[in-house]
Parts: structure tokens; C-alpha cells; sequence
């Protein structure tokens, strides 16, 4: 915290916390990994978790009727066990493991998506079987190292959703497993005085970009939209995989 560069890093990352919760594919995922440059990334993680709460709420505001209740269930269910497990085995599973596993997932279906899936493939049913599966492995990603968007666009982008209900079914799912993930954050003492107040001047930009994000989302055509969140899942999961490698 004492470099130069960690109060430009930080308003970055809170900016990019801010679009992402305004709708805009995978954004958000780029905090931790622009502030873990002149800090550790647990910390990071730990002092972004309030930024992304406080973001949530005006993403819940935007988009509070534009979700799928079923798709919504399923993956709240999925995502308090992945949370639970990331809990009990935080000290335990190396963070770097679960960061190359997490990117391998997401660049292997964004690239079968890109070069195998057809326009006039059907929709796939919301099964609670692989719901269940793919949002445990949301919510544990999600815990270990804010990387739950892979896993969880494994799952819903085959579904079709519309764009609105497919931003605001994520912005509701998100929003939710953030504020579950306070309270072991907490006893893991991964929050502290120190980075809460660091987290509340962050908060401003951070809102702020949140109405950008909704506004880009809105003017983006639905076919870009979906091109861009597949080949924003596929440029972040080849970084996770270069994180992880690096890491081990």
C-alpha cells in the first residue's frame, strides 16, 4: 500500500467492480488481479469484498425485475454449498490449483462455443442437477478468489437467456454470493479496520461506474453482447490459466 501506484491500481479496480456489476461481461473479474499488483491477492480480494457488496446494491436497483427465477434458485442453492466448502477448506486447497482449474474450465467451453456452436442450437432446460453442480463450483471459486464467472457461464450461457435476463440473473446471483461471503471473510480476517476504510473511498467510483455499465449494456446489440461475453470469458480464463501455472 505504500507504492505509488496502489491508489491508481485501486481506483481501477473499483471502476472496473463498478461496470461489472453495471452488466458488462467479466469486468469485474480484472480487480483483484490489477490491485494484486502491488499487494498480495488474498488481501486484495479481502479489501475489494466490500467495494463489490456496496456495487451490488445499485446493480440490484438496475436490474431487480430482470432476472429468471428458476435459473436464480438453482444457482443460490448451489452457490451457499460452494461458499460453505470454500470456507472449510480454505486453508487447506491451494489458491493457484483452484485458479488453473477454474481458467481451463472456462477457455475449454469458450472455445467450443466459438468454434463448434451453431446460431440455431436450442436452448438447454435449467436441470437442478447441473445447476447444483455448476453453482457449487460458482460459489467455491467465487470464495477462494472472487473467479466465479467461469464456472457459472458454463452453466447459464447455453440456456439462451435474453441479455437483460441474463445480466440481471447475474447481477442477482453475485450480489447474493458476495454478501454470504462477509461473514467467513470475516473470521478469516481477511477484513480489517485498515482495508475497510481503504474500501470506503473506493466506493464512489465504484457506484459511479456502475451506471456506466448499465448504460453500455443497454446500447450493446444482443448478438455482440454474447460475442463479447464469450470472448471475455476466453481472454480471462487464458489469464487464470497463466495465474495458476505461474503460481504453482
Amino acid at each position: 500500500m505504500d507504492s505509488i501506484y496502489f491508489w491508481p491500481l485501486a481506483i481501477a479496480a473499483s471502476v472496473f467492480v463498478g461496470m461489472g456489476k453495471g452488466g458488462l461481461p467479466v469486468i469485474a473479474m480484472l480487480a483483484v488481479p490489477a490491485l494484486a499488483l502491488v499487494m498480495s491477492p488474498v488481501a486484495a480480494a479481502g479489501m475489494l469484498l466490500p467495494v463489490y457488496v456496496v456495487s451490488d446494491m445499485f446493480g440490484l436497483i438496475a436490474y431487480r425485475r430482470d432476472f429468471d427465477r428458476t435459473v436464480l434458485t438453482i444457482m443460490i442453492c448451489g452457490m451457499t454449498v460452494g461458499v460453505g466448502i470454500g470456507w472449510a477448506l480454505a486453508h487447506i486447497v491451494p489458491e493457484p490449483v483452484v485458479t488453473l482449474v477454474v481458467g481451463l474450465i472456462g477457455a475449454i467451453f469458450a472455445l467450443n462455443l466459438i468454434l463448434r456452436e451453431k446460431p440455431d442450437t436450442p436452448a438447454r432446460k435449467p436441470r437442478w442437477g447441473s445447476g447444483m453442480f455448476w453453482g457449487t463450483i460458482t460459489g467455491f471459486t467465487s470464495f477462494v478468489s472472487h473467479s466465479g464467472g467461469p464456472p457459472y457461464q458454463v452453466w447459464v450461457l447455453p440456456l439462451k437467456l435474453s441479455k437483460a435476463a441474463f445480466v440481471g440473473t447475474s447481477v442477482i446471483a453475485f450480489s447474493y454470493v458476495n454478501a454470504i461471503k462477509l461473514v467467513p471473510y470475516y473470521f478469516l480476517g481477511q477484513l480489517n479496520l485498515e482495508n475497510l476504510k481503504i474500501a470506503a473511498l473506493l466506493m464512489a467510483p465504484a457506484a459511479a461506474s456502475v451506471w456506466i455499465g448499465v448504460w453500455l449494456v443497454r446500447i450493446l446489440p444482443e448478438k455482440l453482447f454474447f460475442e463479447i461475453v464469450t470472448w471475455a470469458l476466453l481472454i480471462l480464463s487464458l489469464k487464470l490459466i497463466w495465474d495458476g501455472a505461474t503460481g504453482l
